[in-house]
């Protein structure tokens, strides 16, 4: 199966050059990390002028562990597990050796805390044609002894990421930085997600539900939804993908009340006002089929246009009877 992360030579062979994964890696690199990412985008959107970019959304704040430091902020190890590996070795494998000397010398333990943007650029007119890059902006902390004495650690495992790690007060090891992670083509991520699938994937239900309603015609997918891949190598080799959408969190969520008791007029005015706090035509639909509406407000205005109530768009009314028909939640 082919890679849908094209880069560089491979994108260039199948497709005119969008972004370039080699570039966008240097100048994150070459980006100094500011109160804000727009210097980021900046410099990309720069080197890319044909594609207007945007900054979708930013993760949940994660972890992972750094190296080894001395209090001083003298450098020691970048990488704590193949320190202590290495180090236990150097001591004759003698675990009391290694902690006697972690202990002299008063080490301290790093950790990454990062988040990732998620930077989109629109490529063409349907809900999957854009580019969605991902850039990781991490900064190393140092926040603990690499051990307490007064409660040693049983084994190497416990040294490198212990439960209960004796705390310092946090400060920061260097400056933050930006590093890039991926990119992908959406269309052609989805096509390769839907090539080994009897149906269709509810994320490729979902942008094909876009493309053909009022929110397709007035609305810019990657503006308002971005995308959470998973893409691994199974245990026989084969190539596992997955995707879910995921709103762009740049506004609270609208609420909707319960239809119940609400018909016609009444139930108009309610799915309008969503739409509008939302941002877009018939969003209250999508917002339905991600679990953040309720599906009765689908099946109570299904219920109003078989009794021709006519406060849909005709493309709408479709969008909704399929669903109806053959019921999907992302």
């Amino acid at each position: 199966m082919s890679n849908p992360e094209l880069d560089a030579n491979d994108q260039e062979q199948t497709q005119p050059v969008r972004f370039n994964g080699h570039t966008l890696g240097r100048l994150c690199k070459q980006t100094l990390v500011g109160p804000g990412d727009e210097g980021l985008l900046e410099r990309i959107q720069k080197t890319y002028p044909n594609y207007p970019l945007q900054l979708a959304r930013v993760g949940h704040e994660w972890y992972r562990l750094g190296g080894v430091i001395k209090p001083d902020g003298v450098r020691i190890a970048n990488d704590l597990n193949e320190w202590a590996e290495r180090t236990f070795i150097e001591c004759g494998q003698n675990f009391k050796t290694l902690l006697d000397y972690c202990e002299e010398e008063c080490f301290l333990g790093t950790r990454h805390k990062g988040v990732t943007l998620y930077l989109v650029a629109r490529t063409g007119s349907k809900a999957e044609d854009f580019v969605q890059i991902e850039v990781d902006r991490t900064q190393e902390v140092a926040d603990r002894y690499l051990f307490d004495a007064d409660q040693p650690p049983d084994d190497l495992e416990e040294l490198i990421d212990p439960l209960n790690p004796l705390k310092v007060d946090p400060f920061a090891v260097g400056s933050s930085r930006y590093t890039y992670r991926r990119k992908t083509e959406v269309a052609l991520f989805m096509n390769e997600l839907g090539k080994h699938r009897v149906d269709r994937h509810p994320a490729q239900r979902f942008m094909d539900d876009w493309n053909t309603s009022s929110a397709g015609q007035q609305g810019v997918f990657c503006s308002h939804w971005s995308l959470r891949l998973n893409q691994h190598k199974g245990k026989h080799g084969e190539q596992i993908m997955n995707v879910d959408v995921v709103r762009n969190q740049k506004r609270d969520v609208p609420r909707l009340e319960s239809p119940e008791a609400k018909r016609g007029k009444a139930l108009a005015t309610l799915i309008s006002r969503f739409d509008i706090q939302a941002g877009y035509p018939f969003a209250w639909f999508f917002y339905m089929v991600k679990g953040q509406v309720s599906p009765h407000v689908g099946e109570s205005v299904h219920l109003d246009l078989m009794k021709d109530y006519a406060y849909l768009p005709e493309r709408d009314t479709t969008v909704l009877r399929r669903w109806i028909a053959k019921p999907y939640l992302l």
